[in-house]
C-alpha cells in the first residue's frame, strides 16, 4: 500500500496527464545529493517517466526558507532561466502545496557520469560549459525587480559564514586543535576575505554550477546540449563564482592548463581586456580559496548531520585545491599568512 503523500502523487500524476492510462505506480528512487529532497523516477504517460522531487515535512521547508506560502524558488528561478533561454527541466506538475513537483524526465546523464563514459568528451564538454556560463551570465545581467534573485546576494555577512563552516566543520569538528592565537589569526584573515569579494561587481549566480548539476541531453545527435538543474539558490555574486565551481569542481580533477584554457575562452566570450583577464585569474583564485575551504566543511557537516560519509571522500582534495589556489596567491599576505596556518593546522 502506497503511504499518503505517494497517493497525492499519483493523483497529481493522474490529473495532470490525461494519456495516462492506468499503469502500475511504482516510484523509483533516485539518488540525490546532499539535501533532505528525495528525488523518484515516475511514470509519465504510457511510455515515458518523468522526475518527482519531493521535500519532507511542511511544504515549505528547505526550499523557500525566506518567503513561505509562495511560489518555490525552483520554480522562480526556472522559470526566469527559461524565459532568457536556458535550457532547464519542464514542469510537469505542481503539487508544491503537498511538497511535490514533477519536472521533465533528463535522464542519468549529469556531466561527471558522462564523461565517466566518454572521456574523451571532457575539453568540448566544458568548453560548452563556459560558453553557456558566459551567455547566460550576459542575458540575465538585467533581472526584474521582483526576482528573488535580485533579493539574495552573496553578501559580507554570507561570505564570512561561508568562511567560518571550515573552521567550525573541517577543523574543529574533527578534533583538530587549534590555539587561540590561530583561531583569532583565521578570524581576521576570513573576515579580510570576505569583505575583499563582497566588494567586486555582482551579477547572477547559480550557486552551484558544477558536474553533478549539469545534465547531458540529445547526446545520440548533434549539437549536445547542457541542462542546469539545482538552480534554486541563484543569487547575485562575483562573476567568478560559478567558474571556480565548474572548474575547481570537488569532484573532477584538471590540470592547471586546462582551467586557463576555459578562463581564456570565458574571457573572450565576455569580451575582457587582457588586462581584465589577469583580474579574472586573481578572482577566480580567492574565490577558489572560499568555496573551497567552505565545501570542506560542508562535507564533514553533511556526514555529521545528515549522516551521510558519501562526501568524505572528497575533504582532503578540496583542501589541496584551496591550497594551490592560496600557492598561486603568494604576493598577497593574507594568504600567505593563511597558509602557513593550514600547514599548522593539518600539515604540510
Amino acid at each position: 500500500m502506497l503511504e499518503p503523500s505517494f497517493v497525492y502523487l499519483s493523483e497529481l500524476i493522474q490529473s495532470c496527464d490525461p494519456d495516462m492510462g492506468a499503469p502500475r505506480f511504482e516510484p523509483r528512487p533516485m539518488k540525490g545529493g546532499a539535501s533532505t529532497r528525495r528525488f523518484f523516477r515516475v511514470p509519465w504517460g504510457k511510455d515515458k517517466s518523468a522526475v518527482a522531487m519531493f521535500v519532507p515535512g511542511q511544504a515549505t521547508h528547505e526550499i523557500h526558507k525566506d518567503r513561505p506560502h509562495v511560489r518555490w524558488p525552483f520554480i522562480e528561478v526556472r522559470d526566469l532561466l527559461a524565459e532568457r533561454g536556458i535550457r532547464v527541466p519542464a514542469i510537469l506538475a505542481d503539487g508544491t502545496e503537498q511538497g511535490w513537483l514533477v519536472v521533465e524526465d533528463l535522464g542519468d546523464d549529469t556531466v561527471a557520469n558522462y564523461l565517466l563514459r566518454s572521456p574523451s568528451e571532457k575539453r568540448a564538454i566544458y568548453q560548452l560549459a563556459v560558453r553557456d556560463l558566459a551567455r547566460a551570465q550576459r542575458r540575465l545581467s538585467t533581472l526584474p525587480d521582483s526576482s528573488i534573485v535580485q533579493r539574495r546576494a552573496f553578501d559580507h555577512d554570507l561570505l564570512r559564514w561561508e568562511i567560518e563552516h571550515f573552521m567550525e566543520w573541517g577543523v574543529l569538528a574533527r578534533d583538530i586543535r587549534v590555539s587561540s592565537d590561530d583561531r583569532a589569526l583565521f578570524e581576521l584573515i576570513a573576515e579580510r576575505l570576505a569583505t575583499k569579494i563582497a566588494g567586486w561587481p555582482r551579477g547572477f549566480v547559480h550557486r552551484d554550477y558544477q558536474s553533478r548539476n549539469l545534465m547531458v541531453v540529445a547526446a545520440e545527435v548533434e549539437p549536445v546540449t547542457l541542462a542546469w538543474i539545482d538552480f534554486q539558490d541563484a543569487l547575485l555574486g562575483p562573476r567568478v563564482y560559478d567558474l571556480v565551481a565548474l572548474l575547481s569542481d570537488s569532484y573532477q580533477e584538471f590540470d592547471r592548463s586546462f582551467i586557463e584554457e576555459r578562463l581564456d575562452e570565458y574571457a573572450a566570450h565576455m569580451e575582457l581586456a587582457s588586462t581584465e583577464r589577469a583580474a579574472l585569474g586573481r578572482e577566480f583564485d580567492f574565490v577558489t580559496v572560499q568555496r573551497k575551504l567552505k565545501d570542506a566543511g560542508r562535507f564533514v557537516f553533511i556526514e555529521r548531520t545528515h549522516h551521510n560519509p558519501a562526501f568524505l571522500p572528497f575533504v582532503e582534495p578540496t583542501i589541496k585545491k584551496a591550497r594551490a589556489a592560496i600557492a598561486r596567491l603568494d604576493d598577497d599576505a593574507d594568504m600567505r599568512e593563511l597558509g602557513a596556518l593550514l600547514d599548522r593546522l593539518l600539515g604540510p
